[in-house]
């Protein structure tokens, strides 16, 4: 059982009843662009001549087009080089976005300060998503010190402005008690704002609220009204709690092969909650035959994504197992065919895949960088010894070059590679 508590954009916590407990967690999900090469968008070429003739939001769409790869292969130099542009001239969501940038480490070195010196000028401009992740580096302590009630001023300016994800944030202040009196009256009400404004992180917490009598009594019937709103708005969170209410029965029948369906939905969008209790439904054959080798993949796929109670499961298994008999723990790690799985295994591919190339761009820009510093040091001077530094500087300054050339290079396989993968279909699970 989950909820989730920071929407997209600058990071999320998520809170897990797995099994027996409740155990807290942070967990990163920043949302990383597509790398497939797409077609030609005519939209992209009209916005070439705006943006070099100066405008700033021709020039911040054109690094849009570049960050996302729509109409243009992805390339994170381009869309650093447009961004800049932009915010240099003051445009406060080329601003946010260079925030983004820098924060998640894509295609420049990770810098959480320039992070949120980038988020507080988008911020002061009033720009609600620049005025959230100012927010949430003050809620994580992030590139300045953690100060909740700081971070709660900037969610409220955001959510002033309608931002449903400041909205639902603020809420979950109020659910916690993080930097103001924990009140779940103003928690829902601010959930319900949000939830009235799209947001399926709200409507999920409003599920979650249900399902625990927190500030109201408890009704499973609205709960899982909730959550199957939130799921309906792509929550795979709340995907994951409808498969907790099937499984154990919560103010309805128990149903494994329900559950099992949900469950199966959400591991395929990279859920780890939902990928434990997969595991722990194959261990203990809840509506379906034992199967220790699945148990143990489906838990190890979980704690490959961090997920502490899946990492004790697969420990305390590995355990019974090995009290088995010789051989068992082994037999266990084989590789099974299972397409549940083969989605899941294709979606932390596609994340990890996604990672390494920003990763690698970001390398690639930090070589250049120094490279750049070597070939400018003493520009425009003409004393002799900036002119015997700048002899000796070129020559590190080329080997520079080549090494972001070399990273370059890997994150373009790679690219070809994701293209592959994202190509391929997998059948989705009918619905019991």
């Amino acid at each position: 059982m989950s909820f989730r508590a920071r929407a997209p954009i600058a990071a999320f916590f998520m809170f897990t009843l797995l099994s027996a407990a409740r155990p807290q967690g942070p967990i990163q999900t920043p949302t990383l662009a597509t790398t497939a090469a797409p077609p030609q968008d005519n939209d992209f070429y009209s916005l070439r001549e705006p943006a070099a003739a100066g405008e700033s939001q021709a020039q911040f769409a054109l690094g849009n087009h570049y960050f996302s790869g729509v109409g243009v292969p992805q390339d994170y130099g381009q869309a650093l080089f447009w961004f800049t542009k932009s915010a240099n001239q003051g445009f406060a969501p080329a601003q946010n976005q260079l925030g983004y940038m820098y924060q998640h480490k894509f295609g420049v070195p990770r810098d959480y300060k320039r992070a949120v010196a980038y988020y507080r000028s988008a911020a002061k401009q009033g720009y609600a998503l620049g005025q959230f992740n100012v927010g949430g580096m003050f809620e994580d302590g992030v590139g300045v010190k953690r100060d909740y009630k700081q971070a709660l001023d900037w969610y409220r300016k955001a959510a002033d402005q309608n931002l449903p994800q400041a909205e639902k944030q603020v809420g979950y202040f109020y659910q916690c008690g993080y930097g103001v009196k924990q009140d779940y009256a103003q928690a829902h009400a601010w959930y319900l704002r949000a939830a009235g404004h799209g947001n399926s992180d709200a409507e999920n917490q409003l599920g979650f609220m249900a399902e625990e009598g927190w500030g109201q009594p408890k009704d499973y019937a609205e709960a899982l009204a909730w959550f199957y709103k939130a799921a309906e708005h792509g929550s795979n969170d709340a995907e994951e709690n409808i498969g907790y209410i099937f499984q154990k029965g919560l103010g309805v029948p128990t149903d494994y092969a329900k559950a099992m369906f949900w469950f199966d939905k959400a591991a395929a969008e990279g859920n780890s909650n939902a990928e434990n209790q997969l595991g722990w439904m194959y261990q203990f054959g809840q509506g379906v035959e034992p199967n220790d080798a699945k148990a143990v993949t489906w838990y190890r796929l979980s704690a490959d994504l961090g997920n502490r109670r899946a990492a004790d499961n697969l420990h305390a298994f590995e355990e019974v197992l090995e009290d088995r008999g010789s051989g068992e723990w082994e037999a266990a790690n084989t590789t099974v065919t299972d397409a549940a799985i083969a989605r899941a295994k294709r979606w932390a591919t596609i994340q990890d895949l996604q990672r390494r190339i920003a990763g690698l761009e970001g390398d690639a820009q930090d070589q250049d960088d120094l490279a750049n510093q070597l070939e400018h040091t003493g520009k425009g001077k003409n004393d002799a010894m900036t002119k015997l530094f700048n002899a000796v500087g070129s020559v590190p300054a080329v080997k520079y070059h080549v090494e972001a050339a070399k990273y370059r290079a890997e994150a373009a396989r790679l690219r070809h590679e994701l293209a592959q993968i994202e190509d391929q279909s997998i059948a989705s699970v009918p619905a019991p």
